[in-house]
């Protein structure tokens, strides 16, 4: 945790949904101890099932008042889905105070609008996890508004350390950060679908064609991590001239594979700048 973070096992934190991001939140949270589970509240805006579900297996308090919620949390946590957030902050009005700490996993949707939509210019962070958070392995863009003190800041960083690594940006590198690593996993996701396929497609089972994957796939992802070498060291490193490695690239390289990786990455990051744009 933080030195500088206001975070402690006695603060009383309030989530406003209950998807997969609330559910690996709470998973980390409890697994590092942040947080006691009685000092954790959870509201849901219709999927009662959803909100016993996590009451059951975290220990959290489900709430069916949102206004008792906010009072009583020190953070407030805004976890609904997009199409939801302008309704769900004006019905907040007048119920955050100034200078509680919000923090938004909304994708898309800006502290300004958040502020707007709430009526207050207290403290804002908004972050960007992405779906490895189940595994305690997110990448999390993590950017705060002018009203944001240093310990609010250390706190909102430790939430998100707790289901992986926190990177601290400009609120305008959100977009970028949500087409490399918001949608990155789907990417990866994608190779390891053509990998096993092409295994069981060679005459592999499909159960030792997905073993193998995985495998190649944490090794390399290991060795990027490990090695100072940069991505394309290692890549050459690994290829012969004239070997198997080599006559493999040639394929990805007559289908442009690095471009089309590229352009994926700055599509999905032009996505997000469209779909903020609805609430600006």
């Amino acid at each position: 945790m933080s030195e500088h973070s206001t975070l402690s096992f006695d603060t009383r934190l309030g989530f406003l949904g209950a998807g997969s991001i609330v559910e690996a939140m709470l998973a980390g949270i409890l697994k590092n101890e942040l947080i006691a589970p009685e000092r954790i509240f959870v509201a849901n805006r219709s999927d009662q099932a959803r909100l016993r579900h996590l009451a059951e297996t975290f220990g959290v308090n489900a709430c069916e008042d949102k206004a008792a919620l906010v009072e009583q949390s020190d953070i407030l946590i805004l976890a609904m889905k997009p199409k939801d957030a302008p309704d769900a902050c004006r019905s907040l009005r007048g119920l955050v105070r100034p200078d509680q700490l919000v923090i938004s996993v909304v994708a898309g949707v800006s502290t300004a609008c958040i502020s707007d939509w709430l009526g207050t210019n207290g403290p804002i962070v908004r972050t960007m996890p992405n779906t490895s958070s189940a595994v305690g392995l997110s990448v999390t863009g993590l950017s705060a508004n002018h009203a944001v003190s240093e310990q609010q800041l250390g706190a909102a960083t430790a939430l998100f350390e707790a289901i992986g690594s926190v990177h601290i940006v400009s609120e305008d590198e959100l977009d970028i950060i949500t087409g490399l690593s918001g949608s990155g996993p789907a990417y990866v996701y994608y190779l390891a679908e053509a990998m096993e396929g092409a295994g069981a497609k060679a005459g592999l089972s499909r159960e030792m064609a997905r073993q193998l994957t995985v495998q190649t796939l944490l090794g390399a992802a290991q060795m990027l991590l490990h090695s100072s070498d940069e991505p394309a060291l290692l890549r050459k490193k690994v290829t012969s001239p004239g070997g198997t490695t080599q006559a493999g690239l040639e394929v990805l390289d007559s289908y442009r594979f690095q471009h089309a990786v590229t352009s994926a990455v700055l599509r999905a990051a032009e996505r997000a700048r469209e779909l903020g744009a609805q609430y600006r």
